[in-house]
């Protein structure tokens, strides 16, 4: 039995340009990954198969074909015995099915041997969906284009955060549609080495999540989770993460991230409230590359 973590991805921001004549999207975003996320157990076995556990398994039933299995197909190889853990929301904005589809591709190729790099993987990724390719390292980087373009954020600071979803469905399909304003994709982006948690915020506070007054406009539940995560002792800076519903807020110190959470669970018992982290990142020497094809070397 081998098994793959499938972490959180959080959207620190998220502008969003002119709709693309393919129907995509350009963005531009900073994503990192928590501490929290689903777990996919596998193992070797005739055909391919799935279960779903855990607590949000029921967001996934009877959805025979889910990403996962489509990742696994598009691997190839032989056949598995696939288990995912699902602690993550469903369809909230952190991307839990991309991360869970990342999981397999990197998983099965291990237990199949298939022997692809992770270039290989991120491109299979690519095929399936815009935020796989980022989940295959699962490491904080920068992305672009329709979100294949990536370039790692060297190091960044441990980041107490809590993440808040208010259990209402927010279809990404719909928070597009409802997009007015767009910050476009020209910004400079920095070189991604921020020395503390208070130089990532002196950069934050340049950049929005263009998504994110769409998707109160549909769901205004959405407006209180931030004001009440910004109410918070402690609390640094909250924003939506993706296209919804899950905000996040970013702490001083996991002290304050634990004690806010406590707070909210009292006044808010029905949302979910998970206090994680994103780890603390040095200089990455061996760069994802800036594209899905040839890896060049970005140091």
């Amino acid at each position: 039995m081998h098994s793959q973590s499938a972490p959180a991805k959080i959207n620190l921001f998220l502008h969003v340009g002119t709709k693309r004549a393919d129907g995509f999207h350009p963005l531009q975003s900073l994503a990192v990954f928590t501490g929290l996320g689903d777990t996919l157990a596998m193992e070797t076995a005739p055909g391919l198969s799935l279960s779903v556990e855990g607590p949000f398994a029921q967001g996934l039933a009877g959805e025979g074909d889910n990403l996962v299995l489509r990742a696994a197909r598009a691997l190839g190889g032989d056949g598995a015995r696939l288990t995912l853990t699902k602690n993550l929301p469903v369809a909230s904005g952190i991307g839990g099915g991309s991360s869970d589809a990342a999981a397999a591709l990197r998983g099965l190729n291990r237990l199949w041997n298939a022997g692809k790099d992770d270039a290989a993987l991120r491109a299979i990724g690519a095929a399936l969906g815009s935020d796989i390719p980022v989940c295959v390292d699962a490491v904080p980087a920068f992305m672009e284009g329709r979100g294949e373009i990536l370039r790692a954020a060297d190091s960044l600071p441990r980041i107490p955060m809590l993440l808040v979803n208010p259990g209402v469905a927010v279809p990404t399909r719909d928070v597009f549609a409802a997009l007015a304003t767009r910050s476009g994709v020209d910004m400079v982006l920095p070189d991604g080495r921020f020395r503390d948690t208070a130089d990532l915020l002196r950069f934050l506070e340049t950049t929005r999540n263009d998504l994110e007054a769409p998707a109160r406009g549909l769901q205004p539940v959405i407006g209180e989770v931030l004001t009440a995560l910004a109410a918070l002792p402690g609390a640094l800076f909250t924003r939506m993460s993706g296209s919804g519903a899950t905000c996040f807020g970013l702490f001083a110190d996991d002290d304050c991230c634990t004690r806010a959470a406590d707070i909210l669970r009292q006044a808010a018992p029905g949302w979910w409230i998970a206090p994680t982290f994103v780890p603390e990142t040095g200089i990455v020497h061996d760069a994802i590359g800036q594209d899905i094809g040839p890896v060049e070397e970005d140091l």
